[in-house]
């Protein structure tokens, strides 16, 4: 049997993981392959993490990235520390040793993607990734293998299993934001700090990276519109789901015309909708192909093992060949992209929920669907419940389709009445 040497970098929970599926002695890759990708190196800051895994000592442990990098033994480097920098620097060294690389980084290729793939190319290596989006759901290699005789339409999903459970929880529990949250991170669902996730800003490297391999483009990373949950109110959640929607957020790519569409958000979703049943840390993303219509992959989003999963599989694509083959031929890779740009916010068309806190009066009606009228903003459904107890009442409306920007003038416009009392919230709906 024929076996490929893997130094591993970054022995946090996804690293340890991957370590133990290598280790692992009655592996099922032992069953299936005849090539396997075996564990030769391990780089890590806390020396601890030698006697963690009982290491044999044939296997190379070292505090120091490059003297695993300058180890000529080892043919594929997998860089699992997160982040931008050391992170960068190491991938970049590591091709210019010689070695294949395989990355969960979402940030690192997000950001700086292109100029990874270059170097890569520059030095006839490859650069796999499955694991930066969706933990164990296999949506890389689908989109870059299995609907390769696609032209893809959309890209959406969830990508971000800590925005969901948090979702799930209020809508199912009827827990507020913050509550949720800290329920979250209690579970270990959530980090300490959860911007990154919470404002949606994790989502957006996954959106980022999906739209690369799905549209075969360039984009430049900080035109992507990103807004997190941290704003959403209980009280939307109830009353989108008396309308017949669910609250979900969404990392949503469309390619229209000449034109691409990349943005996160939450989003309301038809009951029926297969998305809005992807509860708790589940993610689930939906393709729309040219050939193959709408398909759904659906799967533990994070994770140890599941993380874990995906980068041995890289690892066996790397091993058998097959990665490199894929990273020369496909021009996503090999420099022949097109740089295309990415839509203004204000410039798209979708529906949108609108909740207004106004005085019970009247008359009030009239004056807000007049102004959105001004703005060819037609209101498809309206409900309205009794006064609170300060006297005001909200007063929520779907609309039909209209452009964004109409909307925001609207709203600023409608701000202005006398007969408003709150902030207006408003969501964006996807059907």
């Amino acid at each position: 049997m024929k076996t490929f040497n893997v130094g591993l970098i970054g022995m946090g929970t996804v690293g340890t993981g991957v370590a133990r599926i290598l280790l692992e002695k009655d592996s099922p890759l032992l069953e299936k392959l005849d090539c396997v990708p075996v564990l030769k190196g391990i780089a890590d800051s806390n020396p601890d993490v030698k006697t963690k895994l009982n290491l044999s000592p044939d296997i190379f442990f070292t505090n120091d990235a490059k003297a695993l990098l300058n180890n000529p033994d080892i043919q594929v480097v997998v860089e699992l520390i997160g982040g931008l920098h050391p992170a960068k620097e190491i991938i970049m060294l590591a091709l210019e040793k010689g070695k294949d690389v395989v990355t969960a980084n979402k940030m690192l290729l997000a950001l700086h993607g292109s100029e990874l793939f270059s170097k890569a190319r520059q030095h006839g290596k490859s650069i796999s990734f499955e694991a930066s989006v969706g933990g164990g759901i296999p949506i890389i290699a689908a989109l870059r293998d299995g609907f390769i005789a696609n032209r893809i339409e959309s890209i959406f999903g969830i990508v971000n299993g800590t925005t969901n459970y948090i979702l799930t929880k209020m809508t199912k529990e009827n827990v507020k934001y913050s509550d949720a949250l800290a329920e979250a991170q209690k579970l270990g669902y959530a980090e300490k700090d959860p911007t990154m996730d919470v404002e949606g800003i994790d989502s957006s490297h996954k959106l980022a990276i999906l739209a690369r391999i799905g549209f075969g483009v360039d984009i430049d990373y900080n035109h992507i519109y990103h807004e997190g949950i941290s704003a959403v109110d209980l009280a939307d959640i109830w009353y989108a789901h008396e309308l017949g929607y669910t609250l979900k957020l969404l990392a949503i790519a469309k390619k229209p015309g000449n034109m691409i569409e990349l943005r996160v958000h939450p989003t309301l979703l038809p009951h029926d909708h297969p998305l809005s049943s992807v509860n708790g840390v589940f993610n689930a993303i939906c393709v729309n192909g040219s050939a193959v219509g709408e398909t759904m992959l659906y799967g533990r989003g994070a994770g140890q093992m599941p993380t874990a999963s995906a980068v041995v599989a890289d690892l066996v694509d790397v091993a058998l060949g097959r990665a490199g083959i894929t990273f020369n031929a496909m021009k996503t890779f090999s420099g022949g992209r097109e740089n295309i740009p990415i839509a203004d916010i204000l410039n798209i068309k979708t529906r949108y929920y609108l909740r207004f806190s106004v005085v019970d009066k009247p008359g009030v009606l009239a004056k807000i669907s007049g102004i959105l009228g001004n703005y060819e903003i037609s209101i498809a459904s309206v409900i309205q419940h009794k006064a609170r107890e300060n006297g005001n009442v909200p007063l929520v409306m779907m609309t039909h389709l209209a452009e964004e920007g109409n909307l925001q003038k609207a709203l600023t416009e409608i701000k202005r009445l006398d007969v408003i009392k709150d902030h207006t919230k408003f969501l964006r709906v996807e059907e």
